[in-house]
């Protein structure tokens, strides 16, 4: 890749629109489910995974069946996108709401 390949590309990245909303992880093994709040679904799995690989998510529970099960075990579910909000805190106040209401729902454990 040329530099102005990159820098074109580098552009393209910042100027993208990043989706808020609530994410699922499920345990096939076990059907546990874990329920989470992200500022940009589209980084989340990736951030998951890293943490959970490097044995260093907050989350003891998840965590230890993560070890137990290793990745093939596990399913990341996009469950709600909301609508794009210009407020940060109305923004944060919604996914908290909806984090919420999906954990009653599903029934899952919030992270």
């Amino acid at each position: 890749m040329n530099k102005q390949d990159r820098k074109a590309a580098l552009a393209t990245y910042k100027e993208r629109k990043a989706s808020a909303g609530i994410y699922g992880l499920r345990c096939l093994s076990t059907g546990q489910r874990w329920a989470g709040r992200a500022a940009d679904l589209g980084k989340i799995q990736n951030r998951l995974w890293f943490t959970l690989r490097q044995g260093g998510h907050h989350h003891p529970v998840l965590q230890a069946a993560w070890r137990t099960y290793g990745p093939e075990g596990f399913v990341f579910e996009e469950i709600e996108r909301l609508a794009d909000e210009s407020l940060p805190y109305v923004r944060d106040r919604l996914l908290k709401d909806r984090l919420m209401h999906w954990c009653t729902t599903l029934p899952a454990e919030a992270i």
